[in-house]
């Protein structure tokens, strides 16, 4: 049974920085801007939330400053791509090769230190239960945010006049402006708010599932959280199953290196991004999925009275 407690709590930990990253870039996504600099914001999320913690002693203040570090980062990613046109592909990837080098750069000073650890919530009585305990009530605080963050996005989105109105951006801006809807504000907010939850999800890598600074330590994960939101049909509750089983094969490739298992550990280690590519196919397959839920505007620019 503690095996099979280990591996559970190992697979929620491998999930949470996936889920967090495409429930932030599900709602980017729903206001019809495509942000493919997810990768680079939750690797400046990941250093700068390690150096705060380093400098500061405290995982929390960390967590937080990575925060505003993957908000910045798609800020700039807003300006260019909201207020000065550019291509939204063009700059997604420019952003994300920036932040890996610019991310190499700032942690280049912390490479090889030993990370200070954000621990699990410590709940008396509830805690200390057999099994339960464990799984639900001595996780870390990210873990809950990221659970709590896609019944709210859910709410936001399909029970508030606020995610409705984001829903009218992203499936037509061209009627939401002449409704007198602000179709650049509601792109800035949505963009900042993906690029706070890539932040966070990066905090998660370097505070949590792995507690020390690695250069490139997002190793793709920004991709296959791209990719979940397609996988998800833009929907928050698929997005928390999809991210669930992709971690779970993350997982599952360690613990068939463990084992012994005679497949090649390359193979084994590539195992989360053939998945990913396996997914996008089958999908791609049908376009009826495909077109379900999609965003009518995702990817257009949108200049006001032009």
């Amino acid at each position: 049974m503690d095996v099979w407690i280990s591996i559970i709590l190992s697979v929620c930990a491998a999930s949470t920085p996936l889920l967090l990253a495409a429930t932030g870039e599900l709602v980017v996504e729903r206001s019809g801007v495509l942000n493919l600099g997810v990768e680079g914001m939750m690797i400046m999320g990941a250093v700068a939330g390690f150096a705060t913690a380093q400098v500061t002693g405290n995982p929390y203040i960390g967590a937080l400053v990575a925060i505003g570090a993957g908000a910045l980062f798609s800020l700039l990613f807003a300006f260019l791509t909201l207020t000065l046109v550019a291509n939204q592909v063009a700059t997604g990837l420019a952003l994300t090769i920036l932040g890996i080098g610019l991310s190499g750069m700032i942690g280049e000073g912390f490479v090889g230190q030993p990370g200070i650890r954000m621990e699990g919530l410590n709940i008396p009585f509830l805690s200390d239960l057999p099994i339960v305990g464990q799984l639900f009530f001595g996780q870390d605080l990210i873990f809950y945010v990221s659970i709590a963050l896609v019944f709210g996005v859910s709410w936001f989105l399909f029970k508030t006049r606020a995610g409705l109105t984001l829903r009218s951006v992203g499936d037509n801006h061209t009627s939401a402006h002449a409704l007198g809807i602000n179709v650049i504000k509601v792109r800035y907010l949505a963009v900042l708010f993906g690029g706070a939850c890539a932040g966070l999800a990066g905090a998660h890598l370097s505070l949590v599932y792995v507690p020390q600074w690695v250069e490139g330590m997002t190793a793709g994960r920004g991709w296959i959280a791209l990719a979940l939101v397609v996988f998800a049909s833009w929907r928050p509750g698929r997005v928390l199953i999809g991210a669930y089983l992709f971690g779970a094969v993350t997982i599952g490739q360690f613990h068939a290196q463990a084992i012994g298992i005679a497949i090649p550990a390359q193979f084994l280690t590539s195992l989360p991004y053939i998945a990913t590519i396996v997914v996008l196919v089958l999908i791609a397959r049908n376009r009826r999925m495909t077109m379900l839920n999609t965003p009518a505007s995702l990817g257009q620019s949108f200049v006001p009275d032009r």
